[in-house]
């Protein structure tokens, strides 16, 4: 399944996003970073940065990080972000379409919950000729494992279908129909597949998911339009019946799928 390239996607996500996302654990940063090599010298590209997540915890680590995105919000809360984290990021208003060897050559090219709404293997393709000898991709995901104790992702699914139909189906048909990103990479320059994982819990609030509902792109302020009142009051209805003290969780795996070519080792 193509997915249709809209920039502005994530546009009313951006008070949401890094706020209330799972974030990406330390242990499993430093990790990478020392699985790929990277020291001071070393050069990273964050592709589809959005607030800056993982530009932000490289950058702490000491390479020099560049951060694109299709957003021009995305990227002033990346660099607002940074600057309250003490760090440097070279913020770049682009894409993967934008991609090119004019803008460097990096040892490592990371990707958040990004690689989906990309031409995969053009930008496979691209990346080949920028990711220096040795160098990596990195893409970072995270797994809902359990929410069956209080059922809330069950809730926001029903509710999406009811309220962002449209959304919802394209969202059900391209986890459906979209090839793994393994496939793809298998088939790229980028074939030595490795990936690793950190578990853990959240314990969350109605106002932690109304968060993140509203962070991605299916049930974000835009897609949701004038029925936002009405879905974030059935949804917060709904919470209410599931939790009446108002706590939830979630166990969650946040991975990082990381790919080499095999002629460089």
């Amino acid at each position: 399944m193509a997915v249709s390239f809209e920039p502005h996607r994530f546009r009313s996500t951006v008070p949401y996003y890094a706020r209330y996302r799972f974030p990406y654990p330390n242990p499993l940063i430093a990790f990478v970073a020392e699985r790929c090599g990277l020291d001071r010298a070393s050069h990273v590209l964050d592709l589809g940065c959005g607030p800056g997540q993982l530009a932000i915890a490289f950058a702490r680590l000491g390479p020099t990080v560049t951060a694109i995105d299709p957003e021009p919000t995305m990227l002033s809360a990346a660099r607002e972000r940074a600057a309250e984290a003490g760090v440097t990021l070279n913020t770049i208003e682009g894409s993967s379409y934008d991609l090119n060897p004019a803008l460097g050559h990096f040892r490592l090219v990371t990707m958040g919950r990004s690689f989906h709404w990309m031409d995969r293997d053009a930008t496979l393709a691209v990346l080949d000729r920028m990711i220096e000898h040795g160098g990596a991709i990195a893409l970072f995901n995270d797994r809902l494992i359990d929410t069956r104790g209080t059922g809330w992702r069950t809730l926001v699914e029903r509710l999406s279908e009811e309220f962002v139909p449209a959304r919802a189906t394209e969202r059900r048909d391209r986890k459906q129909t979209q090839e793994p990103h393994e496939t793809v990479l298998l088939r790229s320059a980028f074939a030595l597949l490795e990936r690793h994982g950190v578990i853990v819990t959240h314990r969350l609030s109605a106002d932690d998911i109304i968060g993140r509902v509203y962070s991605t792109s299916t049930t974000s302020p835009d897609s949701l339009g004038e029925r936002r009142l009405a879905f974030e009051q059935s949804l917060r209805e709904g919470l209410a019946r599931l939790s009446p003290t108002g706590e939830f969780s979630a166990i969650v795996e946040v991975n990082a799928l990381i790919a080499r070519r095999s002629a460089d080792l």
